[in-house]
């Protein structure tokens, strides 16, 4: 009888990869960067190597993301990375892992082969595709099997998807492209127009974690951080506050909001009325922008609550679903793993 090796989860975001092994948690946190000699076609470096030679590499070697908006733009790419990480993570190189690995709510089947596609080209023996929000509410440890409604907004690096769940399927859901990446360009367009300097993308997310927020801050933070100016092309320094912060996410937060109305407006009312009660479940990195849980409580008028280590929730529950592989294999999702 064959064996098979390892049993990860793979929650491969825009900007990050997560990586679960059973019976070990999450084991690895990486960007998801690679960076490639475009001469020679040879990946150099992958993760957080890759990611800190952004900006500084001669003109043979680009430093590059091959998932965009959660979905991969460069397949050949994706492929190198999975491969990467799970050589990184299997120790026993004579069984191949199956994987399962997460999707945003909305992807097209398309996407979701293409998925499939890298990680068994990459080594896995089995490959195994579940939604995001589903991944984030068995990660936030949620009884989804029930007949209760749950709504989960998980907010990645390029996606937020919206759900609401019962009975372990997705009842309604929207998915967009507002997300982690689209705050840090949100700061980098605002400091451009606002003090004529530019930054990078590394300073924008430092001053979105340190100082950004979507809801007024009791107490007003400010931050120092330098860019180039763009009228004498050099250096400059300047301060900025969590109040300019506020300005520059406003149109993000208010397209977060709508989708988040999008779905209430389209869930049927017995659902509704479960939401009612138990609240809205934020997961995901993006979620932890300051005042995202505040601004949905003041604009839906629900409770809203951030779950535990949010960032590591699909992560989580993309390995724990592993546990139902026979519920996956016969109808949650296409049965991708058992595709030769």
């Amino acid at each position: 009888m064959f064996k098979f090796g390892q049993d990860i989860g793979i929650d491969l975001g825009t900007a990050t990869i997560l990586v679960y092994v059973k019976g070990k948690g999450v084991v690895l946190k990486e960007p998801s960067v690679v960076a490639i000699d475009t001469k020679t076609g040879r990946v150099l470096k992958v993760g957080l190597e890759a990611q800190n030679m952004i900006g500084r590499t001669p003109g043979n070697i680009v430093a590059i993301r091959p998932l965009r908006d959660g979905v991969i733009s460069d397949f050949d790419t994706t492929e190198k990375m999975i491969r990467y990480f799970l050589k990184k993570v299997c120790r026993n190189r004579f069984f191949k892992p199956r994987v399962m690995i997460c999707v945003p709510s909305q992807a097209t089947g398309v996407e979701e082969r293409a998925v499939h596609d890298a990680a068994m080209q990459a080594g896995a023996s089995k490959t195994y595709i579940i939604e995001e929000p589903i991944a984030a509410a068995i990660g936030a440890g949620l009884d989804i099997s029930k007949p209760y409604g749950n709504m989960i907004v998980d907010i990645g690096g390029g996606t937020a998807d919206v759900a609401v769940i019962s009975l372990g399927e997705i009842v309604v859901s929207s998915s967009i492209k507002v997300a982690g990446d689209k705050f840090d360009e949100a700061v980098v367009r605002y400091i451009r127009k606002k003090h004529n300097i530019m930054i990078g993308d590394r300073t924008a997310e430092e001053l979105k974690i340190e100082i950004g927020c979507v809801y007024p801050r009791d107490e007003v933070l400010s931050r120092e951080i330098k860019g180039r100016c763009l009228v004498t092309g050099l250096p400059k320094v300047v301060t900025v506050n969590s109040n300019e912060m506020l300005e520059a996410f406003e149109e993000c937060a208010t397209m977060i909001v709508d989708a988040v109305h999008a779905v209430l407006e389209k869930t049927p009312p017995e659902l509704v009325g479960d939401i009612s009660t138990g609240g809205i479940l934020l997961t995901g990195g993006g979620s932890l922008i300051y005042g995202l849980d505040k601004l949905l409580s003041h604009e839906t008028g629900l409770d809203v609550h951030i779950a535990e280590d949010a960032e590591f929730c699909v992560a989580r529950g993309t390995g724990l679903s592993l546990n139902y592989m026979d519920t996956i294999r016969t109808g949650t999702r296409r049965p991708y793993g058992d595709v030769r």
